[in-house]
C-alpha cells in the first residue's frame, strides 16, 4: 500500500486438535481470504496447526511428520501470494522439540522462529526446549532455512516494512523492527483483557512499534481451560483493532509504517544487530479503511473530555502559580478580549491564584476596545472578569493608535498591516508598563495553533511574559472552555457559551454594523484542519503529499479535496515561513506531547525554504 500503510491482519481460525492437515485447509482458506483483501501481512495464532494442549503428542513422530505434510500444503498455496504469512506449529530438531513459528512468503519459507523460555501455562516448559543460540542453516521441506531468533523480515522496496517475531505476551527482544508479531495462546479467566492490553500497549509505546497478537481460539478449549482468542493489533501504545471473544476470523486495520519509523529515529536509540531476511509484499495503493479522528488533540470519549479538561487546566494553573512565586510576583496582568485564548487565559489565572489561596483581585484583567471592537466581544468580556471577581481595568486605545499612526504618517483610511498591527502593539505595550506599576507578571494568551501559523503581530500580542496556552491548539481550547462551561452556572455559563459562539477574531478592522467582520478562519483557514495538519505533520512526521491523503480520507463530505488543498498549502507556506517568531517566543507551559518551544522541543532554521514542501503537495 502506498504512504507508508502496511494492510495488516490477524486470522483466529476453527482449530482442529490434533489434526494437522484439517487445520492446514482451514489456514489456507484463510490466506486466500486475506489475500483478497489486500492484506500484506497476516499472523495466525501460536501452534495454529496442531493445536495447543496436545502434551506428550508433541513428541510423537507421527504428529510431527504431518505437521509437515501440512505446512508444505500451506507453502504450495501461498505461491504468488504477495504476503508475509506466519503459521505456529511444533518443529524437531536435533532431537528436541521448539514450539516455533514459520515465516512463509510466496510458495517459500523463509525462516523457522523458536520461542525461548516458554512459559509455564499450558506447561508449555514441560514439552518445549528453550532455544537461545545462535542463528543457523538447517532444512525443512527439502529446502535450506535460516533457523533462530535474531531475526528481522525486510519487504524489499521498502526499508520501513520491517517484522520481528515474539510469542506471548511478553516480548522476547527489543528489536529494531517497525512491526512484532506475537503468536500467543492464552487462556481466557478474568482479568485477562486487562492484562494483555496493557502489557501489548506498553511494550508498542516503549519500543515505538506495532503489535499484532494473534491468540488461540475457543477451538482450542478443553480439560481445564478456555480460550477466547482475543486478539489485538496496536501501533505506538493505542489499539487499532480487536476481535469480539469466543468469535473466529480476521482482524484487520492498516498500520503507518512510516509513522513508526518517524518515531524510532527521533527517539535515538542503539538497536540489536540482527540477520535481515527478504521478502515480497504486495505494495499497490489501495484504498485507506483506518479511521482517523477529525480533532486529533481532543479526546473522543465524553468522559475522558471533562477528565482531560480538567487536568489541563490544572497543568497550566500549577506552572503559573509556580512562576508567580519565583518572579515575585504581586499581581498577574494579561488582556482579555471577549475570545477563546484570553477567556482561557482568564480561567488558568483565576486557578491559578485560588491554589494560592490570595484573593482573586490580585488578578488585573485590561479590556482594550479599538476600532474592530464589538459590543459583543466587549461586554462578554466584562461579564467574564466581573463572574470570576477579577479586577477590571476598561482602557480604550483608539486615541492613541490614532495618534501613533499619525506620528508615523501612515495613509488615512488605510485597513493594511500596519492599521492592524499598531493596535496588537499598543495593547502590548500597555499590558507591560501596567505590569511593571504594579510588580505583575504579564500572561500571554495566545496557542499553539496560532503559533504553528505565525498568527500573531511580531512583538506584539506575540510577547509576553508567560504563555500559559501556547502548547494547546485551538480545537483543544474550544473542548476545554466548553467543559469548563458545562460545569458553570448563572452568569459565568451564560458568558462562557456566548463566547464559545463567537467567530474567532482579532477584531483589528472595523465591524459591520458591530458585527465581527475579520474572521480568522477565512483567512488562514478552518481550525480543525489547521490542527489536524500540525498533529501529523510534527507528531506522526507525515509528509505533504501523506497529510494530503489522509485529509481527503478523513474530511471527506465536509470539505472539499479544492479546500484541503489551498489549506494544506497556506499551512506549509505560514509554518515554514513563521518560524522566526517562534525562535524568539516566550516561555510557555507544555500540556501535551506536541510543544513548539525552541527550547528543547521542536524546532527548525528560520530561513528553510517552502519549495520542498509545497512541490511534494
Amino acid at each position: 500500500m502506498d504512504f507508508g500503510f502496511v494492510k495488516s491482519g490477524v486470522f483466529i481460525p476453527k482449530t482442529n486438535i490434533c489434526a494437522p492437515i484439517k487445520n492446514a485447509k482451514n489456514i489456507i482458506n484463510a490466506i486466500t481470504e486475506a489475500n483478497e483483501k489486500g492484506i500484506e501481512l497476516l499472523s495466525f495464532p501460536e501452534l495454529s496447526l496442531t493445536g495447543v494442549n496436545l502434551n506428550d503428542l508433541y513428541f510423537n513422530n507421527g504428529l510431527l511428520d504431518e505437521s509437515l505434510c501440512a505446512l508444505n500444503e500451506i507453502v504450495i498455496a501461498t505461491k504468488n501470494i504477495k504476503m508475509l504469512v506466519v503459521v505456529g506449529m511444533p518443529f524437531k530438531k536435533d532431537n528436541l522439540v521448539y514450539n516455533t513459528a514459520v515465516v512463509i512468503n510466496d510458495g517459500k519459507i523463509l525462516a523457522v522462529v523458536p520461542e525461548t523460555n516458554p512459559s509455564s501455562i499450558s506447561l508449555k516448559n514441560k514439552y518445549f526446549a528453550n532455544f537461545n543460540g545462535e542463528n543457523e542453516v538447517i532444512e525443512i521441506l527439502g529446502k535450506k532455512v535460516v533457523f533462530g531468533t535474531n531475526l528481522i523480515f525486510n519487504e524489499k522496496t521498502n526499508q520501513n516494512f520491517t517484522t520481528s517475531i515474539s510469542f506471548g505476551v511478553k516480548v522476547d527482544n527489543l528489536t529494531n523492527s517497525n512491526i512484532s508479531v506475537n503468536l500467543s495462546s492464552e487462556p481466557e479467566w478474568v482479568g485477562k483483557e486487562e492484562y494483555i492490553k496493557t502489557c501489548l500497549s506498553a511494550f508498542s509505546k516503549s519500543n515505538n512499534s506495532a503489535v499484532l497478537f494473534a491468540n488461540a481460539g475457543s477451538g482450542e478449549t478443553g480439560t481445564d481451560l478456555v480460550y477466547s482468542g482475543r486478539s489485538y493489533i496496536y501501533e505506538n501504545g493505542k489499539l487499532l483493532s480487536e476481535n469480539i471473544p469466543f468469535n473466529f476470523g480476521l482482524i484487520q486495520t492498516e498500520i503507518d509504517i512510516d509513522y513508526l519509523s518517524y518515531k524510532k529515529s527521533k527517539a535515538e536509540r542503539i538497536a540489536n544487530k540482527q540477520e535481515v531476511v527478504y521478502f515480497s509484499a504486495n505494495r499497490n495503493e489501495q484504498s485507506l479503511e483506518r479511521k482517523y479522528s477529525k480533532t486529533p488533540f481532543v479526546p473522543q470519549d465524553e468522559n475522558e473530555k471533562s477528565k482531560r479538561a480538567d487536568l489541563i487546566l490544572d497543568i497550566q494553573a500549577e506552572g503559573l502559580k509556580n512562576r508567580f512565586i519565583r518572579s515575585y510576583s504581586k499581581t498577574l496582568v494579561m488582556g482579555l478580549s471577549g475570545g477563546l485564548d484570553s477567556t482561557l487565559a482568564l480561567l488558568v489565572c483565576h486557578r491559578a491564584i485560588k491554589k494560592l489561596n490570595i484573593s482573586t483581585k490580585s488578578i488585573t484583567a485590561i479590556t482594550m476596545p479599538c476600532f474592530g471592537t464589538t459590543s459583543r466581544t466587549l461586554d462578554n468580556s466584562i461579564t467574564l472578569a466581573k463572574a470570576l471577581g477579577v479586577t477590571l481595568k476598561k482602557i480604550d486605545i483608539s486615541k492613541s493608535v490614532t495618534r501613533h499612526l499619525k506620528d508615523i504618517k501612515h495613509q488615512q483610511g488605510a485597513l493594511d498591516i500596519a492599521f492592524e498591527n499598531a493596535q496588537a502593539r499598543e495593547r502590548t505595550q500597555i499590558l507591560m508598563d501596567v505590569a511593571n506599576m504594579e510588580g505583575g507578571l504579564v500572561v500571554g494568551t495566545g496557542d499553539l495553533s496560532e503559533v504553528a501559523l505565525g498568527w500573531s503581530t511580531y512583538n506584539g500580542d506575540h510577547m509576553s511574559m508567560f504563555a500559559v496556552n501556547s502548547s494547546l491548539p485551538k480545537t483543544l481550547i474550544r473542548e476545554v472552555v466548553n467543559q469548563y462551561a458545562v460545569k458553570s452556572r448563572g452568569k459565568l455559563k451564560a458568558v462562557l457559551l456566548d463566547i464559545l459562539g463567537t467567530p474567532v477574531s482579532p477584531e483589528l478592522l472595523p465591524p459591520d454594523k458591530d458585527t465581527i467582520a475579520q474572521k480568522t478562519e477565512d483567512i488562514v483557514g478552518p481550525y480543525d484542519l489547521h490542527d489536524f495538519f500540525l498533529y501529523h505533520f510534527i507528531s506522526r512526521g507525515a509528509s505533504p503529499k501523506k497529510l494530503k491523503y489522509i485529509a481527503y480520507h478523513t474530511f471527506n463530505g465536509l470539505y472539499s479535496k479544492e479546500t484541503i488543498d489551498k489549506w494544506l498549502k497556506k499551512f506549509f507556506t505560514r509554518f515554514i515561513t513563521q518560524q522566526f517568531k517562534r525562535s524568539c517566543s516566550p516561555e510557555g507551559i507544555k500540556t501535551g506531547s506536541i510543544s513548539l518551544s525552541p527550547r528543547g522541543e521542536f524546532n527548525m532554521p528560520a530561513d528553510t525554504l517552502t519549495e520542498m514542501w509545497l512541490k511534494d503537495l
